[in-house]
């Protein structure tokens, strides 16, 4: 995968969860995936294609980063659990940030389809890829957790 499709989900990432939760966060240096599994307790996969590239964008979050994120955006107390708020919020997150990274991608020349989210709740669970291309990893970095952008694509024909 190229890096030119790295930052854009990055710096979209940082510029969702930080406007919408006044949480700061900090990015870690992107690395190859290893494994099929889950980082953390809910994800959300959202799909994308172009005339060019496929491929999906995946979030995932350890609990108590969601928890605290959520309870900002919506301004409540931080919830003892995931609930459907959270997983609605982390529909919504994936929505904006894949947005976010679609609109600075397209700066480059890629016009993408996004696909309608999909949440998962639990601890590694196993995500298979139609593509062989490597999945890359950012590690990102809150007060109250972390979690994980995924980007796998691959070029078309």
């Amino acid at each position: 995968m190229k890096a030119e499709y790295i930052n854009p989900f990055l710096n979209a990432a940082r510029n969702v969860i930080q406007t919408m939760s006044r949480i700061e966060v900090k990015g870690n240096k992107p690395q190859l995936k290893a494994g099929t599994t889950t980082f953390g307790k809910i994800t959300g996969i959202i799909g994308m294609a172009s005339a060019k590239i496929s491929g999906n964008m995946i979030i995932s979050f350890q609990e108590p980063c969601i928890l605290n994120i959520v309870a900002n955006m919506l301004m409540e107390p931080v919830k003892p659990g995931i609930d459907n708020d959270v997983v609605d919020a982390v529909g919504e997150l994936t929505n904006m940030i894949c947005g976010g990274a679609k609109a600075e991608l397209s700066k480059l020349g890629h016009t993408f389809d996004l696909a309608t989210p999909t949440m998962i709740v639990g601890e590694n669970i196993e995500i298979t890829s139609y593509s062989d291309a490597p999945t890359i990893v950012i590690p990102l970095t809150t007060a109250h957790g972390d979690f994980v952008i995924e980007a796998n694509f691959s070029e078309k024909g």
